[in-house]
């Protein structure tokens, strides 16, 4: 098998959490098979997480983690996040990570013909989300129309590049029982040696 680059994202907001386990679990896995493997957590990264503008126009200057980060998406071949869902949504320092960093002219190219969607910056790579969450998959599917799952893969990765873009869905995740988190990192750890 062929090494790859992976960069890792903990998503999770806290300091410590399932989402830290999964990419660490991950990260373990994937340098076991000989991946190299960058891992950042969304816990140490200080920035203004308001974008704060209308438009394209006037943006902030990036705070440098957050040129890091961007730096480690490029050198990436394989992207990894780890994720609850909050509110049906994703926790706002991520979403905020993704709202000053994925811009024009760094992750997609506005410079297309009027009527036409910007194309990707970041093709030829791929991803995966592990996502936990309180709400079983059922309802995630039935009633909520996998709108979370829609957002992530295509709305924001497939949107930049990132295909194609994978999502592995844990419920149950405030209160698991027993041996669950246990079952769910050996997933993490087999798809983390395979890099998928």
């Amino acid at each position: 098998m062929t090494s790859k680059r992976i960069t890792l994202l903990d998503g999770h907001p806290a300091e410590s959490s399932i989402s830290r386990q999964i990419i660490e679990t991950y990260a373990q896995a994937a340098r076991a098979e000989g991946h190299e493997v960058r891992v950042l957590k969304i816990h140490d990264m200080d920035f203004d997480m308001d974008y704060g503008f209308g438009g394209y126009k006037n943006q902030k200057p990036l705070e440098p983690v957050l040129e890091d980060f961007l730096q480690a998406l490029e050198w990436s071949e394989h992207f990894v996040i780890a994720t609850p869902m909050w509110w049906g949504g994703l926790p706002a320092k991520l979403k905020g990570l993704i709202d000053r960093s994925f811009l024009p002219g760094r992750t997609f190219d506005t410079r297309v013909k009027p009527g036409t969607m910007p194309k990707p910056m970041l093709t030829g790579r791929t991803a995966h989300v592990f996502l936990t969450s309180d709400t079983p998959g059922w309802v995630f599917r039935l009633f909520y129309k996998d709108a979370l799952a829609w957002q992530i893969k295509g709305q924001i990765l497939n949107f930049v590049g990132f295909k194609p873009a994978r999502l592995t869905h844990f419920t149950g995740a405030s209160h698991p029982k027993g041996k669950t988190v246990e079952t769910w990192l050996k997933k993490v750890a087999r798809i983390g040696a395979r890099a998928g």
